[in-house]
């Protein structure tokens, strides 16, 4: 029998914004956790080159490999062999890479609730347990090792993200330490989505490889590398377990893609055009910070990382779905509820993305500043 699963409502939303703007009605896309801008302009170049030189095919980039071997050790201080890294075709498939290698079918995972939806969902569809954690605005809606510790029995894995989805809170290198303490008394594996790495307004993020080597690590050129639609990601593997996530890889996904491949190449070197993305983010944080604020959102925590702000509206509603669909329907902002990221507390939640121009997150602001204030607040809040 197979798993049944839950939708992942952001996408219904963003399909509904098209619609509207295939009316002709202005629409602010800030649903979707993905860049607004492109490949860095290299990677294009590149790119243009190999379409006329290269009849590509099944293939895997050892200069790929390689390189983002020397990036665990320019920015983490940790050392990795390029044959513990295996090229996905984006971070999806690395997350299912990650959870087959490591994971029989029955294996309880614990995770943070709030959490990006696909955790929950893949580890249902790949008929393991999820053991979400509820972690408030009193953690910072992140993972804790004194939550970790507390489960019982023990679980045989953690999925671990830092900057996080849907917060963009951060987990402190102290308590990253910790956690990995309690990974290592309890037996439990870890699995640790980077995939927000480079994009951080607190200084440099730690990996968890500097405190947990045997973790398996996620990452991807969607987000700060502004890469998304090009399907390449990674997953950075201990030595003992290469031969069966590559045996994984090639049976599920085959290997990425040949042009996103050469083109990733030249992405991790184009450092000063993307520092520039995440000057923007940073200004879009700001505005956002303020905004809210002035939407009467007070219920939030601030984002260390990546482009989100979580907040509460429950003071406005209970059905965070509905909710969303209305405010895009009524001013063209699309934004992602929070039954998405946590089945018991999102229906009063909702995620703004800020990883549009500023321009549009300041026409957002102009547009959701009267139409929240003309909200009726309900009776219980």
């Amino acid at each position: 029998m197979t798993a049944a699963i839950d939708p992942f409502h952001a996408i219904a939303i963003g399909e509904l914004a098209y619609q509207l703007a295939s009316q002709g009605r202005s629409v602010i896309h800030m649903e979707y956790g993905q860049p607004s801008t492109g490949a860095p302009a290299a990677a294009i170049a590149i790119a243009h080159e190999v379409l006329d030189a290269d009849p590509m095919g099944y293939w895997e980039n050892p200069q790929l490999k390689e390189r983002i071997a020397r990036l665990y050790a320019e920015e983490h201080g940790v050392t990795i062999a390029p044959n513990q890294v295996i090229l996905t075709c984006g971070a999806s498939p690395a997350l299912v890479l990650a959870l087959s290698t490591l994971f029989a079918p029955g294996a309880r995972v614990a995770l943070a609730r709030p959490g990006y939806v696909a955790y929950r969902n893949t580890l249902k569809a790949l008929h393991m347990e999820p053991v979400e954690l509820d972690c408030g605005e009193a953690e910072r809606f992140q993972l804790t090792a004194a939550a970790l510790a507390a489960v019982e029995p023990a679980p045989q894995g953690v999925i671990i993200a830092s900057p996080a989805n849907p917060t963009g809170t951060v987990i402190e290198p102290d308590e990253l330490a910790r956690i990995a303490e309690v990974c290592a008394q309890r037996g439990i594996a870890i699995v640790s989505d980077e995939i927000y790495h480079g994009i951080s307004y607190v200084g440099p993020v730690r990996s968890t490889l500097a405190v947990a080597p045997e973790a398996l690590v996620i990452n991807s050129f969607s987000k700060y590398f502004s890469m998304a639609g090009w399907r390449l990601g990674w997953l950075v593997v201990p030595p003992a377990l290469v031969e069966p996530a590559r045996a994984r890889m090639g049976n599920l996904f085959l290997t990425p893609p040949s042009l996103a491949q050469h083109a990733g190449l030249a992405a991790i070197d184009c450092r000063d055009e993307l520092e520039g993305h995440v000057a923007t983010y940073a200004r879009n944080r700001e505005l956002m910070l303020d905004g809210v604020a002035r939407l009467g959102l007070s219920h939030i925590a601030p984002p260390d990382g990546a482009f989100y702000v979580y907040a509460d509206v429950g003071h406005l509603t209970q059905d965070s779905l509905a909710f969303c669909r209305r405010m895009l329907e009524e001013t063209g902002v699309a934004t992602a509820p929070g039954i998405d990221f946590d089945p018991v507390h999102g229906n009063r939640f909702m995620r703004f993305s800020f990883a549009v121009s500023t321009a549009l997150v300041e026409d957002a602001l102009a547009r959701l500043e009267p139409w929240f204030a003309a909200q009726p607040r309900l009776a219980a809040a």
